[in-house]
């Protein structure tokens, strides 16, 4: 694998990457590498184990535990929304379903619209961020916005239904959503470094998310984030524990045979190109999968994750920056895939 680790580090030094990468095929490690620094200030460096936010890239997660909640027979894909929760959305269409919501086919509006903010700071102008400690916080930010389409209609990506995706599983399950994860997705799944940590109680090993601008200077993305992820995104994880997280997957640890296809299934198409399953991205070529994938960027966060199924490779790629996750994926599929 010296190819492959000759063309990680020379992608990483173009574009000065801080992060780290596993990739893995089966039980055999193809390549490991981490660079930068956890905390520039202080000159920490990323080390194995670091554990990096991956923002959107746990919608993941939220879909696994609305899964588990339907196999036990609590919810089913169909149910509506008016039917799981007690709150009040008088514009929503009262024929919502829980499918629609994981599949971004709802039609609510999102808390944060490109078409009018392409800050994402600017959404905690007038709700600073530290106040966004739990899913209900969020609320305020779209329950009573006018949809933006009829539900089924079409794919828009959104991350208030996931908002409401985490609120149905704690009404559902009786537990905060944070710690329902911790125990049914990433315990089962042997995820012992990661979780869902408040921004100002941080634990050890966790890397500060870093903004850069053109001229050099930088600053933290401490007050460009939720202080609590949640069901949208949020979570921390190290690489390594995100590959466990796809053998936990697709080896029937988290989900029946039955209900993993259901969320491994292409759902919907998103752009012509990429399909959309629940919480999770599936491209194809020549009409065959050829990687399920997430992702997730956020000021200061850059993350990829798939796994290749003819290939059977797992890779995942944790960065606290902006951006490179994705260039350093593509150098990876070019060499192995």
């Amino acid at each position: 694998m010296k190819s492959l680790m000759t063309r990680i580090e020379n992608i990483k030094r173009e574009i000065d990457f801080s992060g780290s990468v596993c990739v893995k095929n089966s039980d055999t490690v193809l390549a490991e590498s981490i660079t930068g620094y956890a905390n520039r200030a202080d000159s920490i460096k990323n080390v194995k184990g670091t554990r990096f936010g991956i923002a959107s890239g746990c919608k993941i997660f939220t879909a696994v535990a609305i899964c588990q909640l339907v196999q036990k027979e609590k919810l089913t894909f169909d149910t509506k929304l008016s039917e799981c929760l007690d709150i009040s959305f008088p514009n929503f269409d009262e024929n919502i379903t829980i499918h629609q919501l994981l599949t971004h086919t709802s039609g609510i509006p999102d808390y944060f619209d490109e078409e009018v903010m392409d800050d994402f700071e600017e959404l905690w102008i007038e709700r600073p961020m530290y106040h966004m400690r739990s899913l209900k916080d969020f609320l305020p930010l779209f329950q009573n916005e006018k949809m933006k389409a009829n539900p089924g209609e079409g794919f828009h990506y959104n991350n208030a239904g996931y908002i409401l995706l985490g609120l149905i599983i704690e009404k559902a399950s009786g537990q905060v959503f944070g710690d329902y994860v911790q125990q049914h997705v990433f315990d089962k799944a042997g995820m012992v470094d990661s979780g869902y940590f408040a921004l100002d109680s941080l634990p050890g090993k966790v890397a500060t998310g870093y903004i850069d601008y053109e001229d050099g200077t930088w600053k933290t993305n401490v007050y460009s984030l939720p202080v609590q992820g949640g069901s949208d995104g949020g979570a921390f994880v190290t690489a390594e524990d995100m590959v466990k997280f796809w053998d936990a997957l697709l080896s029937n640890e988290l989900l029946s045979e039955s209900v993993t296809n259901q969320l491994l299934f292409p759902h919907v198409l998103e752009d012509g190109s990429d399909f959309y399953g629940y919480g999770v991205w599936i491209a194809k070529k020549e009409g065959n999968i050829f990687k399920y994938h997430v992702m997730g960027y956020d000021p200061g966060v850059s993350f990829h994750s798939a796994y290749y199924p003819k290939s059977g490779i797992t890779l995942a790629i944790c960065a606290n920056i902006s951006k490179g996750a994705f260039k350093v994926m593509n150098e990876i599929e070019d060499e192995l895939i």
